[in-house]
C-alpha cells in the first residue's frame, strides 16, 4: 500500500489512514522531495519528478510491487503517473477527491475565465516564500500567521519542531510555488500523454460532498456536480472502475472520513486478488 499526498502534504495527512490499514496490510507513506524529513529535489517539481522519486526511491529501498495506490488530490495525478511508470506492479488504486489534469480548463469551460485557477493559493506560497527568504518566519504578523503551523498538542514535540523547521525552510516554499506551477501545465500534460484506459484494474475514485461547500448556493450545485462528473470520468477509464460519493467530509477526507477510504481500500485488495467484488455504494 503506497499512499501519496495532495499538494504540500507531508506523510503526517495519512496517520488516520495509515494506522488503521497497517493493521492488515503493509502501508508506506512518504514525504515527497522538499517536504517533512525529504531534502529538496530538483526543480521543477512536477509529476514526472514525483514519480521517478517515489519509483526510486522504492527500488533503493527494496521495495516491490504489487502495490495499491492511494492518492489525495494532487496525489491522484501523481500516483497515475507512477502506475505509468510501474503498469505490472500496480495492481489497484483508490483516488481521495482527485485533482483532474488540466482542472482549470474545465473548470473555465463551464464557469468562465479564471474558474479553477490557483492563484489564491500562489499568492500566499509567494508571501510565504518571501518572508522566509528573509528569515521572518515564524511571526506574528496576520499576513504570514498561515506560512507556519501551530503546535499540535496530539503530536510529540519533536514532530511539532519538524514541521516548524520545514515552514521557516525557503526550499519548501520554492518546492510549493515549483509544484503548484507545474499543475495545470507540465504535470497535467504529463498525465494526459500517459494511459487513458486502464483496462480492468481496480479503482474506487471517492468524492467529497462538501469539498465546494463554501461557493455560493445558487452555484453550489453546479460546481458538486461537475466534480463528480470529472471524477466519473476517471472511474471510467476502467472497466472495474466506480466513483462513489463520501457524505460528511470536506476536501481533507483523510481526517474528516478515514473510515471511508480505508473501506474502498480493503476493497480494492480484496478485488485485486480475488476478481470484481460487489461493491458496497
Amino acid at each position: 500500500m503506497l499512499f501519496e499526498g495532495g499538494f504540500a502534504a507531508t506523510s503526517l495527512a495519512w496517520y488516520k489512514v495509515q494506522a488503521e490499514v497497517a493493521l492488515t496490510h503493509r502501508a508506506c507513506s512518504y514525504d515527497r522531495a522538499g517536504y517533512g524529513f525529504s531534502d529538496p529535489g530538483h526543480l521543477p517539481r512536477d509529476g514526472a519528478a514525483t514519480a521517478k522519486d517515489l519509483d526510486e526511491g522504492l527500488r533503493a529501498a527494496g521495495l516491490g510491487g504489487p502495490f495499491v495506490l492511494v492518492g489525495h488530490s494532487a496525489g491522484g495525478l501523481y500516483v497515475r503517473l507512477f502506475a505509468d511508470r510501474r503498469p505490472r506492479d500496480v495492481v489497484g488504486m483508490v483516488l481521495v477527491d482527485p485533482s483532474i489534469e488540466h482542472q482549470d480548463r474545465r473548470f473555465a469551460a463551464v464557469f468562465g475565465p479564471g474558474a479553477g485557477s490557483l492563484a489564491g493559493i500562489r499568492a500566499r506560497v509567494t508571501t510565504c516564500l518571501a518572508a522566509a527568504r528573509r528569515l521572518a518566519l515564524p511571526s506574528e504578523a496576520q499576513a504570514l500567521a498561515a506560512c507556519t503551523p501551530k503546535s499540535q498538542p496530539t503530536q510529540p514535540a519533536a514532530v511539532n519542531a519538524a514541521r516548524m523547521a520545514e515552514a521557516v525552510r525557503p526550499s519548501t516554499w520554492e518546492t510549493q510555488l515549483s509544484e503548484l506551477d507545474s499543475l495545470w501545465g507540465a504535470t497535467s500534460d504529463e498525465v494526459e500523454a500517459g494511459r487513458q484506459s486502464y483496462a480492468g484494474l481496480p479503482m474506487i475514485v471517492l468524492t467529497a460532498d462538501g469539498t465546494y461547500a463554501g461557493n455560493p448556493a445558487a452555484a453550489r450545485a453546479a460546481i458538486d456536480n461537475l466534480w463528480r462528473d470529472l471524477h466519473r470520468e476517471i472511474a471510467s477509464r476502467s472497466t472495474h472502475g466506480a466513483e462513489r460519493l463520501v457524505t460528511g467530509s470536506s476536501h481533507m477526507m483523510m481526517f474528516d472520513r478515514p473510515d471511508a477510504i480505508a473501506q474502498a481500500i480493503a476493497e480494492v485488495i480484496a478485488e485485486s486478488r480475488n476478481g470484481p467484488a460487489r461493491r458496497r455504494k
